[in-house]
């Protein structure tokens, strides 16, 4: 549901770029009819878009795996799907002219300004996704009820009715599920840096993609081979089997 969500908040952004392109008219398509131009610019922002997405999506994945910097990564991503992208506009502009070849100088030049376009629109969108995983170097303590542990830092970044202790962490893609008592949140960060800012939380990495709070396991259902945790809200997580022993040795189940 959060994936589908943010895929149609992008769609709702990608609508706004193309209506404002279309006013514009860039690159000698003011000429045209206004109607037109909306329909070509339209259909080249969700083109790039569709297009643009999944690439920026995998440099985000692989940037902890690879230990790159991630902007680089995307910069490069840019690079390679502006290809595809150049190929697609230009065969887009035979609305307004006639079918043909580009020369070696055209090519470069369409190149160049795809690039430009597909590149300012991706640093938009980083540069807003980057704003709600960036962790303030001096995060304000949490308010708590006397006599109660103070709440770790990733709790502060879930919405105001959902802030409690998590109980597991789950990567979706290149988001994190927190789960807590209260139901669960998705966060546009890393595994490993929502698990720094847990604070110190009694839990362990289950699985690779799992996180579980060691006080929230209430049983383990066997399948075979396969492990699960049953934790508290009715949430099961997978375990690991190269985990699977150290848990067990270490009394989880």
């Amino acid at each position: 549901m959060g994936s589908a969500r943010r895929i149609l908040i992008d769609c709702a952004i990608i609508f706004g770029v193309g209506l404002v392109l279309a006013f514009v008219g860039p690159f000698g398509s003011f000429e045209a009819p206004f109607g037109l131009r909306l329909l070509y610019w339209l259909a080249m922002s969700y083109a790039g878009y569709f297009l643009y997405f999944p690439a920026m999506a995998a440099a985000t994945a692989l940037a902890p795996r690879l230990e790159l910097p991630e902007p680089a990564l995307w910069a490069a991503a840019c690079l390679i799907v502006t290809l595809p992208m150049t190929a697609v506009t230009w065969c887009a502009n035979f609305i307004w002219r006639a079918p043909s070849w580009p020369t070696l100088d055209q090519a470069l030049e369409h190149y160049f300004n795809v690039f430009v376009m597909g590149a300012l629109v991706c640093a938009l969108f980083w540069f807003a996704r980057s704003r709600h995983r960036a962790a303030p170097e001096r995060a304000p303590a949490p308010a708590t009820v006397p006599g109660e542990a103070p709440l770790p830092r990733l709790a502060e970044r879930l919405r105001p009715h959902l802030r409690s202790v998590p109980i597991a962490l789950e990567m979706e893609d290149h988001y994190v599920r927190v789960h807590t008592a209260q139901g669960s949140d998705l966060l546009l960060m890393r595994m490993r840096d929502a698990v720094l800012e847990l604070d110190g939380l009694p839990g362990a990495l289950v699985h690779r993609s799992w996180w579980v709070a060691r006080g929230a396991v209430q049983g383990v259902r066997r399948d075979g081979r396969n492990l699960r945790l049953q934790l508290s809200g009715g949430i099961e997580a997978p375990v690991a089997r190269a985990q699977a022993a150290a848990l067990e040795a270490e009394g989880w189940f």
